[in-house]
């Protein structure tokens, strides 16, 4: 398997794992978290620092895929 497959796979468990942990977050951890901090978790850079998580994961992905 060569290196750029090695990472590409390796985040794709990542990405598998942490979509687990977001499921159990999203159902067991947030509620208690937004009764707790309601503001905090509603916050603009809050939603603006998943987003930008999110698309860094894919340029990672694009750049193992298309690169030599």
């Amino acid at each position: 398997m060569s290196g750029r497959m090695k990472i590409l796979a390796s985040f794709a468990l990542l990405g598998f794992i942490a979509g687990v942990v977001a499921n159990f977050t999203y159902h067991r951890v947030l509620p208690a978290l937004l009764q707790i901090f309601p503001e905090v978790l509603r916050a603009e850079w809050v939603l603006s620092g998943i987003a930008g998580a999110v698309l860094t994961l894919i340029m990672l992905v694009l750049w193992a895929y298309l690169s030599k």
